[in-house]
């Protein structure tokens, strides 16, 4: 229901932290919904251009945050800042909506170029996150010329993060039938999707159209400006490949560099898209199985991982597995087990956390695909959620027109189940999701960005989330796209192989493009 793409996992906790060095303010605690705002956040003095971000020193709330993870021995300091937006861009200088940002910078920067802006997909991941992650990871020769910046998108994380959906509502779309096939079970499908648009609905209004993909980008522009780069670079992964592609075809004359790694397919439509990323994931789960019985350990999961998977499905559809974790009251119906497979297969790196966890459930304890599934659907330790689904969900829909009757999903349930036994009967029931969904719509543009400066597209042979053929097309349709492919396994690429570092690196720092349709070995 919920086909979010990012390349970072959500940090629970981190976000939660980042929620209480910002609490209190009330720029980042309100919500277009809230009543006090009369269905409008705050109006300001106009703004022909860019406001300026204000930005206060939080090193050391972050620093005890990152202690002990790998890179936490750079030497960084961290700054948080806000600044106001549009709310609509018909309207530039009426009311706006709060942005949350970090930055981060290494010590000893030399020939610094300006800002390099990061996404990290989604949509509805958290882009500060993203920029704290990401500057323990990426290599020292970037961040010696960039700082690294991470917004929250409008309606994500802490930018008036919109929120419709209640947490037991959540609860009941995650563990529900993961692969809905029959009347019944597209019905019941069918009447909870019902339930999460009605509700949003309600609680926005008119104002629910407001977090859409193509204001982002205007938002990334004003952004660039208040940071003093004349020109953007950007690294965005998966959906962030979208917002940066319709960064691009809106403002072409101001791309300096953008590297889109895991690139979201921008000539499917809805029904194709939900098939390739049905055909992909299964495609990653027999990856994962062939790496699992290869294991001269043995595979925990048996010799035949897509029938134990099956079977357990099965099972916990009948009679939910409990969790040994201190506390924890909820027990892993099939939709928890499949959720925490999509979970685990977005890295290679998780797959023998994917296999153990899947193993333990057999045993009769869940406690590892909760953690899997959790850290998928936003989950956080207090037990609450962060707003990804909400904004997932929110940002989906806002970008399309298309809508599908139930005849037609009931017919591409039955065909996609037979095709893809996993992940089709779920992907097409999600068709409806959108289909229900009552707010105003901001179609993507085609993306072509006409007169920009070269763009990096990066792709991975064994991208479960987003196949290379994505990435194919969008090198293809962008008049100055470039492709690079890394034959590897997992979501996106960069900085995984040294191959696809020194090409990015090269392009980020020196703008010299790779020969087009360089292929890294794995």
């Amino acid at each position: 229901m919920f086909p979010h793409r990012g390349r970072l996992a959500v940090a629970a906790s981190l976000l939660l932290a980042l929620a209480l060095i910002v609490a209190g303010c009330t720029s980042f605690s309100h919500t277009l919904a809230d009543p006090a705002s009369s269905g409008t956040a705050t109006t300001t003095t106009a703004q022909p251009t860019a406001a300026p971000i204000k930005w206060t020193d939080c090193n050391k709330q972050i620093q005890p945050l990152i202690a002990k993870q790998p890179g936490s021995n750079r030497n960084l300091a961290f700054e948080c800042g806000r600044t106001e937006v549009p709310i609509s861009y018909a309207e530039p200088a009426g009311a706006t909506l709060p942005l949350f940002l970090v930055r981060a910078k290494l010590a000893g920067q030399t020939g610094k170029i300006g800002s390099l802006v990061v996404n990290p997909g989604g949509p509805g991941a958290s882009g500060a996150d993203a920029a704290i992650s990401l500057a323990l990871t990426l290599p020292d020769d970037v961040l010696k010329r960039f700082d690294l910046v991470g917004f929250d998108p409008r309606g994500v994380g802490l930018s008036t993060p919109v929120r419709c959906i209640p947490d037991d509502l959540k609860e009941q779309v995650i563990a529900a039938n993961p692969r809905p096939v029959t009347k019944a079970q597209l019905d019941d499908t069918f009447a909870l999707q019902r339930k999460v648009a009605d509700g949003c609905a309600k609680q926005y209004g008119d104002a629910l159209g407001t977090f859409n993909t193509v204001d982002t980008a205007r938002d990334m522009d004003r952004l660039r400006q208040a940071l003093g780069d004349e020109k953007l670079t950007y690294l965005g992964y998966s959906y962030g490949t979208t917002l940066g592609s319709t960064y691009a075809e809106l403002f072409p004359e101001r791309v300096r560099a953008l590297v889109l790694d895991g690139a979201v397919d921008p000539d499917l439509n809805v029904q194709r898209d939900a098939e390739s990323g049905a055909k992909g994931l299964e495609g990653g789960f027999d990856a994962f199985a062939g790496n699992c019985t290869k294991l001269i350990a043995g595979c925990p999961i048996g010799a035949t991982p897509r029938k134990f998977v099956m079977d357990l499905l099965t099972r916990a559809a009948k009679t939910p597995i409990a969790s040994s974790a201190t506390g924890e009251k909820r027990q892993a119906t099939d939709g928890v087990v499949l959720t925490a497979v999509q979970a685990g297969l977005y890295d290679s790196g998780t797959w023998p956390q994917l296999a153990q966890a899947l193993a333990a459930a057999q045993n009769g304890d869940s406690k590892g695909l909760f953690s899997l599934a959790d850290s998928y659907s936003g989950r956080l330790p207090d037990a609450t959620y962060s707003n990804l689904l909400d904004a997932n969900l929110a940002v989906n829909c806002a970008d399309t027109e298309e809508t599908f009757t139930q005849d037609r999903i009931r017919v591409l349930a039955a065909d996609w189940n037979h095709k893809y036994p996993l992940f089709g009967a779920g992907a097409a029931a999600s068709l409806y999701t959108c289909s229900v969904w009552r707010a105003h719509r901001t179609p993507l543009p085609k993306r072509d960005a006409a007169g920009s400066a070269p763009i990096l597209v990066v792709g991975n042979s064994g991208d479960p989330v987003t196949p290379l053929p994505g990435a194919q097309d969008m090198a293809r349709d962008l008049k100055s796209g470039v492709l690079l492919v890394w034959q590897g396994q997992g979501h996106t690429s960069y900085p995984k192989t040294d191959c696809v570092r020194r090409a990015v690196d090269s392009y980020l720092v020196n703008l010299t493009k790779p020969l087009d349709g360089l292929t890294c070995p794995a």
